[in-house]
Order: structure tokens, then C-alpha cells, then sequence
């Protein structure tokens, strides 16, 4: 998805998914359950990334509390 929004790891029946959102739209409106999110708006990157939003997508993995995520897909 190109410009603001979202990017997603949810819950799907039995699996994962990796979704997208627009907006501020959130993937519990189609009865998914988040257990990861990043914010693609350019708000949530532009102070320290200017126009590089992959370079900010790049630094969100390295921020990952991964034991969290594992938690929240194990509920």
C-alpha cells in the first residue's frame, strides 16, 4: 500500500498474516487481532528519516521485543 497507514502481523485463524491498513484503520475492524504493528504515516518517521522511509522500516527491527510479539500470538 503506497502512503499513510499501516503495516500489520495479526493473528488469522490459525496462523499469522501480514496485513496492511489505511489510514487509521486498524485490522480489528475485519476481526483480525494485531500482535505486531508499524506506523507508515510520514509523521512517525520524518523527524529522523526526512523522506528515507525504508531506513526507518529497517531501524523498527532492530526495536522489536520479540519475546512481547511471542506472548501476544500465544493468547
Amino acid at each position: 500500500r503506497f502512503g499513510s497507514g499501516w503495516a500489520w502481523l495479526v493473528k488469522k485463524g490459525s496462523g499469522l498474516a501480514v496485513v496492511s491498513t489505511a489510514n487509521q484503520d486498524t485490522p480489528l475492524s475485519d476481526g483480525l487481532t494485531p500482535i505486531l504493528g508499524i506506523d507508515v504515516w510520514e509523521h512517525a518517521y520524518y523527524l529522523n528519516y526526512q523522506n528515507r522511509r525504508p531506513d526507518y522500516i529497517a531501524a523498527f527491527w532492530n526495536v522489536i521485543n520479540w519475546d512481547a510479539v511471542a506472548e501476544k500470538w500465544s493468547k
